[in-house]
């Protein structure tokens, strides 16, 4: 099919796309490659997504790169070669510009360009989508691959504007080098990013202050560069690896643990705590099956990881400030490079702000209810609002002019079926929306799922003469209650983190996360799609409802 202009001169599309990450690059292919008119629309000047924009020293992926990556094309699997276990922002943005050029995808993406707003027209059964530069589009399907970390997130503190230094968010770092050669530096965050930008910025600082709110569990990386043979036997086992991602619980090839935490001896348990800590990643998170149903289970990872903050840091007042008191997990799990050894270096500084909270920005630095801090330069590692703030920046309206913002509540009410649909909202989908796996999977495992799932579903409708498909009001009710459910039998909802939307000052809190693992979610799409897309209304061109 292909778009068209309507006298008025605005292009007709069978699919309009937000975002040329990882979902909306896989999305343009696959509807292209299916006979469907499509165009991508990217705020950037070029492609890559978060990878784009998240430029900070130390940005890197906490997927092991083999695993982090496209499977759908076998010949795009064997083609590139990563460097490292561990890849870097410049790595995965070269990455992505690879797949963008084998798969001529730049004619089809208009960069530059944002999305203000998006009007379901009942009349037509098409989305209206206004653009930042003042002109529309129309589309039968409106498609967001927005992310589930887009929306950055800098808090609205007394005087921000006063300071009279530099000042940067590290989801929106400048394409050129930031030179730190002899200045006074502030971060305010100790999440993901943060641990991460945190050593980079120390070694080239004349002096760092490390603003914390919540000290982190953190195990080390171990990122080395791979070994040609072990590059060359993954590519040889593709159809396997990709076989294992996709039918397990986080979308990496893990064999799922099967003993708890309470049934072998401490000796037996730090002895695998001890291995995982040494290979480095994800290994202590994955070492035990109850780690993050069981209190007790839970503070003995905990307990652990403390243990190695004692050991590693010197100064006994700045280890009791890095001690976490939470559940193990129940945060984003951070593997870091030299982070707690960084606090042991002469000139960086440990400030706790839930001491002595941030009072203003001042002229010279940031002043505490304790002291002020004269800065050259600061840096906000305050992460994003994630989950729903990148959808509800965006004007979506659906039927009877209803916005997806009022019918989530402002993220009060946040119900979706699947994380795909929403009712209300026809023809629209979200890759890795609200109540999917998304973020506690490795992503591209999770956004091709839902590509494919959201590109069959199109076809299947294409041939059956299906106009319009929209979730059914129980089907979005059971499927939410469904994945509350399984999230509070968990320690997953006892912790105040950016899963829950604590990050966001006044922001509704709730656990959008569907943590019943990618396999035995692909499982039930496979299911309601075998059922002709149960839970769905279905209804032809002549307004028949076909189920």
């Amino acid at each position: 099919m292909k778009s068209t202009k309507q006298s008025n001169q605005v292009a007709n599309y069978d699919a309009v796309v937000i975002g040329a990450g990882f979902s909306g690059l896989y999305t343009l292919h696959r509807l292209r490659e299916a006979g469907f008119s499509t165009r991508v629309f990217e705020a950037g000047d070029g492609v890559g997504g978060t990878w784009y924009w998240n430029r900070y020293p130390g940005a890197r992926c906490d997927s092991e790169s083999i695993y982090y990556n496209y499977t759908f094309s076998e010949e795009l699997y064997k083609e590139w070669t990563w460097t490292s276990r561990y890849p870097e922002q410049p790595e995965i943005l070269s990455y992505l510009n690879f797949v963008a050029t084998k798969f001529n995808l730049r004619r089809d993406i208009q960069f530059q360009t944002r999305i203000l707003a998006a009007h379901y027209n009942e009349e037509n059964n098409r989305w209206m989508i206004h653009l930042n530069d003042g002109t529309s589009v129309s589309a039968k399907f409106f498609i967001t691959g927005v992310g589930c970390l887009s929306a950055a997130n800098v808090p609205n503190f007394n005087g921000i504007h006063n300071f009279k230094g530099e000042w940067y968010h590290t989801g929106h770092w400048p394409h050129e080098k930031v030179d730190f050669k002899g200045k006074r530096v502030g971060i305010i965050g100790t999440g993901s990013t943060g641990v991460q930008a945190i050593p980079v910025i120390a070694q080239e600082a004349e002096h760092l202050t490390v603003f914390q709110r919540t000290p982190q569990y953190c195990a080390p990386a171990r990122n080395h560069p791979y070994d040609p043979e072990y590059i060359r036997q993954a590519k040889e086992n593709f159809s396997e690896i990709k076989r294992q991602m996709r039918e397990s619980q986080g979308g990496q090839p893990v064999v799922p643990p099967t003993k708890s935490a309470l049934e072998v001896t401490p000796e037996e348990r730090e002895r695998v705590y001890e291995e995982a800590w040494e290979k480095g990643g994800l290994g202590i998170f994955t070492a035990y099956y109850d780690l993050l149903i069981n209190d007790a289970a839970n503070e003995t990872a905990a307990e652990f990881i403390r243990s190695k903050i004692r050991k590693i840091v010197g100064d006994p007042e700045v280890v009791e400030k890095l001690l976490p008191n939470y559940f193990y997990g129940t945060k984003r799990p951070i593997i870091d490079t030299n982070y707690y050894e960084t606090y042991n270096r002469e000139n960086v500084t440990l400030v706790d702000v839930k001491k002595a909270p941030i009072e203003e920005i001042t002229l010279k630095g940031i002043r505490t209810t304790e002291a002020e801090y004269e800065l050259d330069a600061l840096i906000f590692a305050t992460g994003y609002d994630g989950m729903t703030g990148p959808l509800l920046k965006i004007d979506i309206r659906g039927k009877n002019g209803v916005s997806l913002k009022e019918k989530w509540a402002g993220g009060a009410q946040t119900r979706t079926y699947l994380g795909i649909a929403n009712v209300g909202f026809p023809n629209m989908f979200m890759i890795t929306g609200p109540e999917s796996p998304s973020v506690l999977s490795n992503m591209p495992v999770s956004i091709e799922q839902h590509v494919e799932w959201i590109a069959d579903c199109i076809e299947y409708m294409n041939k059956n003469g299906v106009e319009t498909i929209e979730a059914t009001v129980e089907a979005e009710e059971a499927w939410s209650t469904h994945c509350r459910e399984v999230a509070e039998s968990t320690l997953y909802t006892k912790t105040d983190s950016w899963y829950t939307g604590a990050n966001i000052p006044n922001k509704p809190r709730g656990f959008l996360i569907y943590v019943g693992g990618v396999g035995a979610y692909r499982q039930k799409c496979t299911e309601i799609t075998a059922k002709g897309y149960e839970g769905f209304s279905l209804k032809s061109s002549t307004k028949t409802a076909l189920h």
